[in-house]
């Protein structure tokens, strides 16, 4: 099994693909994401725009919980922002997707930044209580302009192509054949989306930010002492989480087309978004990726099987994921704290070192 090659540089130590199986693997990775819509079913389509969305949530929080050591139980706030943002952009001005995208994330990122003052005097369990206060706040907010959001009846999030133009669905496409589809067109935008998101925190976490991001992690009083300044640092992670955030409530909004309060803005959404990263693998952008996966993957898989159970056969579809979903956080906090990707890097640390076992 071939390794990685010895680095004698620091420049190739910071290349991204450093060799030609990286390299391979993400040629097959893009032509495998590139030629799934056309061959999937609207199910497997369906399931794949919601990775998708759940890529770029989870790189969000990752960025604040698994570079700089941040518990925040706020997320779905930005989410939630990011959302209706879209939703009242598209609907009310008929504003474009392209438009909306950079908006909803600024728009969030203004609300990480005005919680980002509290990062700076609490930690743990006491910093989430905070960022879990922020949950309500937004939902409160949203209750209370009912004409501007639809209050509890919901509000409709239509995808524009342009001010007040046609719809995603009315522009008509082919590729290799196969007729682009309104799902087709928007898991080819989503997937644009993710890579964006994946390939930024990724550079961010080889960065000087990203580094001070880990010493602050770490230990953030020694980081203080080493020069990092905690506090600008802590402010950048806030802002852009809640950006990339703000970003995912958009794509999520325009996944479900409907969007109600109770269902976007719960303290349920922040808590699948932090069994993403668990199950992924916390500190790692990898691990968001791996996490938004399984997390999607094995719940539509858990729907159908756990059907079947004299018990679990009485519950709701949502109530069986949330289940196997706790359950699942549960083995892999106990078993293995570093997820999928901790499993994965054993895997190819045997292959490294086979035949011999260490």
């Amino acid at each position: 099994m071939p390794t990685k090659p010895l680095s004698i540089r620091y420049e190739d130590d910071l290349r991204l693909l450093s060799s030609r199986w990286r390299k391979a693997g993400v040629v097959l990775l893009v032509l495998f994401a590139l030629l799934f819509p056309l061959r999937a079913s609207s199910l497997w389509l369906t399931l794949g725009s919601e990775i998708l969305v759940f890529v770029v949530g989870g790189v969000g929080l990752m960025i604040l919980t698994g570079f700089t050591g941040q518990i925040s139980l706020g997320h779905a706030a930005f989410i939630g922002i990011g959302g209706y943002t879209a939703a009242i952009l598209g609907g009310t001005y008929g504003v474009p997707f392209w438009v909306i995208v950079p908006v909803a994330g600024v728009l969030s990122a203004a609300v990480g930044l005005a919680v980002g003052p509290f990062a700076l005097r609490l930690k743990g369990l006491y910093l989430a209580i905070v960022t879990l206060g922020l949950v309500f706040l937004v939902a409160h907010v949203l209750r209370s302009f009912p004409e501007l959001t639809g209050g509890l009846s919901g509000i409709s999030v239509p995808m524009l192509w342009w001010f007040d133009g046609p719809t995603v669905s009315t522009a008509q496409f082919e590729l290799l054949g196969t007729p682009l589809s309104s799902a087709i067109q928007k898991y080819y935008i989503f997937l644009v989306l993710a890579v964006i998101a994946v390939l930024f925190a990724t550079n961010l976490r080889r960065s000087h930010t990203g580094r001070s991001m880990a010493a602050v992690r770490d230990r953030d009083v020694a980081a203080a002492v080493m020069g990092v300044d905690v506090a600008r640092t802590k402010y950048v992670a806030f802002g852009v989480s809640s950006f990339l955030a703000g970003v995912a409530g958009a794509m999520f909004g325009w996944e479900a087309q409907f969007l109600t309060i109770d269902a976007t803005v719960n303290l349920l959404v922040s808590i699948e978004y932090i069994a993403i990263i668990v199950i992924g693998g916390i500190g790692t952008v990898v691990g968001a990726v791996l996490g938004a996966i399984a997390f999607v993957v094995l719940g539509q898989l858990a729907d159908a099987f756990l059907g079947e159970l004299p018990l679990l056969s009485e519950l709701s579809s949502a109530q069986r994921r949330n289940t196997f979903q706790a359950i699942l956080v549960a083995v892999f906090l106990i078993v293995e704290p570093f997820g999928l990707f901790g499993i994965w890097m054993r895997i190819k640390f045997y292959f490294m070192a086979w035949p011999f076992r260490y």
